[in-house]
């Protein structure tokens, strides 16, 4: 009876409730952050766009690192090229978890220095940022506030001019961030400050997530029989800009992880030139990255050759 009351007495908002309730579920299936060029992409859903959609293929993990040193069209052996802004080894479980995408052939990750911090940073846009039980229009609500007030200001701009107006719309930038050019060493002070403000101070305690979803992800490779290989990722070795002092303590502890698991590894940490790099973490376009991909090239070749 109490229960009758309540919803009695409270039948109007508890219909608000629900209408919002089945809106939101509409909605989440339409998922318009997906599909939709009215509203910005994470770098994940760049991937998919720009392989016609495809959720199949040989794949080389990363973050902007990835992006910013591998050239997928230039390369012999092209892998399908899965960097992410702030995209960390959590993602890579997440992705594996949620079965976004079907890993095939060999799965090739690049770790940097910030590929495993469990505190940097994320993109509130990855699909599997939502948690099951937020709200898909409440999650994403700054992205359609956004597309909200385009579709207003041009419905306005239409009737002024005497037009039904709901269709105009600027399409989202939809390309990856690339790094051209080499940044003034002003801006290259400031990149490190910032970094070693923000994370040079953590220790492996800080990549406890990280750490285990590489185990993670090891396991599923194996259960899987997917070839699985690590590329450490180059770091500018300019001695003006010092390395985290957890660098080298992490390539220690992975290091181990990788050996006694037979996964080969690839590193490129040491191995570019200052003026190969546009920042401290990313090769630049014009000759860093050209040089990168025929390093991974080869690499790769080697395996055929080798039969393995």
């Amino acid at each position: 009876m109490k229960l009758l009351s309540y919803v009695r007495k409270n039948g109007f908002v508890l219909l608000l409730v629900v209408a919002f309730l089945l809106i939101d579920v509409f909605v989440a299936r339409l998922d318009p952050m997906t599909n939709s060029r009215r509203f910005e992409k994470d770098d994940f859903t760049k991937t998919l766009f720009h392989h016609q959609w495809d959720r199949s293929g040989p794949v080389f993990f990363g973050n902007s690192a990835v992006t910013g040193a591998y050239m997928e069209d230039k390369a012999q052996l092209p892998l399908v090229e899965m960097g992410m802004s702030y995209g960390k080894i959590t993602d890579l479980r997440a992705i594996m978890k949620r079965g976004l995408y079907d890993f095939q052939e060999q799965l090739v990750i690049g770790i940097d220095v910030h590929t495993m911090l469990d505190r940097m940073q994320t993109d509130p846009r990855f699909p599997w940022s939502r948690p099951w039980y937020s709200p898909y229009i409440f999650h994403y609500r700054d992205y359609f506030q956004d597309a909200g007030g385009e579709w207003i200001r041009n419905a306005w701009a239409g009737l002024l001019r005497r037009e039904l107006d709901f269709g105009t719309y600027e399409p989202r930038w939809i390309d990856k961030e690339l790094y051209f050019g080499r940044e003034p060493a002003e801006q290259l002070k400031k990149d490190w400050e910032r970094y070693e403000a923000n994370y040079s101070w953590m220790q492996l305690g800080d990549m406890a997530d990280n750490l285990d979803a590489l185990d993670w992800v090891i396991r599923y490779a194996n259960d899987r029989a997917l070839p699985l290989k690590v590329v450490w990722m180059p770091l500018n070795p300019d001695t003006a800009y010092p390395q985290p002092a957890y660098w080298k303590q992490l390539k220690e502890r992975v290091g181990g992880t990788l050996q006694s698991n037979g996964i080969p590894v690839l590193d490129l940490s040491d191995v570019f030139k200052p003026d190969e790099f546009h920042d401290l973490v990313h090769l630049n376009r014009e000759t860093g990255a050209p040089k990168f991909t025929s390093e991974v090239d080869r690499w790769l070749r080697s395996f055929e050759k080798s039969g393995k």
